[in-house]
């Protein structure tokens, strides 16, 4: 069976605080952690009054102090927000300090509005198009320096740490640009298909078409994120998903908060025209019961035939966040055993 990891967005829920978050989302860790799950991420955002892990390398020291084995790392780092080198002296550090566990993703996106993504740059002179460049910047910091005679002219810059550490890049995306860049590099490739579900089978076609390998990847290795929330009963998994429901419609009208707690029931609350935008971004979600979870993961691994699946969870209870990740964790052991044939 392929790895599971999870995705946090460390959520800060109503009459919650971002102590809180963390709190929860190193409990969360430890428990991915137990429960076999191979990577945990965590994203950058910026001006969400709902998302914790702004400070996204900070957040996942945090994370790796506090857990002995799993593969920590970002999902991502909005590269148009740094300097390559700050990137690579950040997540050096990292590696340095949790050899071998450290995972770098990268996005194209500033993960925010425009309005604070000039807060964070200052200069917003570059453009999209700055992003391969960036990368291949980035990956140059974690190549190990080529010592030179004193009067040839060798590195100007050095990332230190992070020169010879070879921490592991992805490119992660949700169109198709990241798809192409992915392949091009031979780096391995995320598809954020939790919100943004319109390209996925095309940009997984492009990438393992056209992947070419490199040095640290031999063939195409593709991963997918999807919203699992799983509860003892449909019912209750549809209730617990209202939440991100809330959430993510409050966002579209243009005023994010804190995660809402569930309610029973989504009518009376968006209009037809906003239900059908809501269920269209996040139709990859995966709700229900332990059988209805079992059956939905099968068929989106089977229609995608990712090498490693994903899965987040924004839900308001902390305990049955809890429970859903061991929902999923039993539903990856169940499809990992051979079936039966019949006679």
């Amino acid at each position: 069976m392929i790895p599971f990891s999870v995705l946090d967005l460390s959520p800060i829920c109503q009459d919650g605080t971002a102590a809180d978050a963390f709190r929860n989302t190193l409990d969360l860790a430890r428990a991915a952690e137990r429960l076999d799950f191979k990577r945990y991420w965590l994203a950058e955002h910026h001006n969400m009054p709902g998302i914790a892990s702004a400070a996204t390398a900070v957040v996942i020291a945090h994370v790796a102090g506090g857990t002995k084995t799993i593969r920590v790392g970002s999902g991502g780092i909005m590269l148009p927000n740094h300097a390559p080198l700050i990137i690579a002296e950040q997540f050096g550090t990292l590696e340095s300090l949790f050899p071998g566990r450290i995972d770098l993703g990268l996005g194209r996106a500033p993960g925010t509005d425009m309005r604070t993504a000039r807060a964070l740059r200052r200069n917003l002179s570059g453009s999209d198009d700055s992003f391969p460049q960036d990368v291949m910047e980035l990956l140059s910091y974690f190549q190990a320096h080529a010592p030179t005679e004193p009067h040839v002219m060798g590195q100007q810059v050095r990332a230190v740490p992070g020169a010879g550490l070879g921490v592991p890049l992805w490119i992660l995306g949700s169109s198709l640009f990241g798809a192409e860049l992915a392949a091009l590099l031979g780096l391995p490739y995320a598809f954020a298909s939790h919100f943004a579900p319109d390209y996925l089978m095309q940009a997984l076609e492009i990438y393992r078409s056209r992947f070419k390998p490199s040095e640290s990847l031999a063939k195409p290795y593709a991963m997918a994120c999807i919203g699992v929330f799983a509860a003892e009963t449909d019912r209750e998994a549809q209730r617990l998903f209202t939440s991100l429901q809330q959430q993510f419609l409050a966002l579209r009208r243009g005023s994010p908060g804190p995660l809402p707690p569930p309610l029973e029931t989504m009518e009376g609350f968006w209009s037809p025209q906003e239900r059908a935008m809501v269920e269209h971004s996040l139709r990859y979600a995966v709700v229900g019961a332990p059988d209805t979870v079992r059956r939905g993961i099968a068929e989106f691994l089977a229609m995608t035939k990712v090498d490693e699946l994903m899965v987040t969870a924004q839900i308001y209870d902390h305990a049955a966040r809890l429970r859903s990740f061991e929902i999923t964790a039993a539903t990856r052991d169940a499809l990992a055993k051979p079936t039966r044939k019949a006679g």
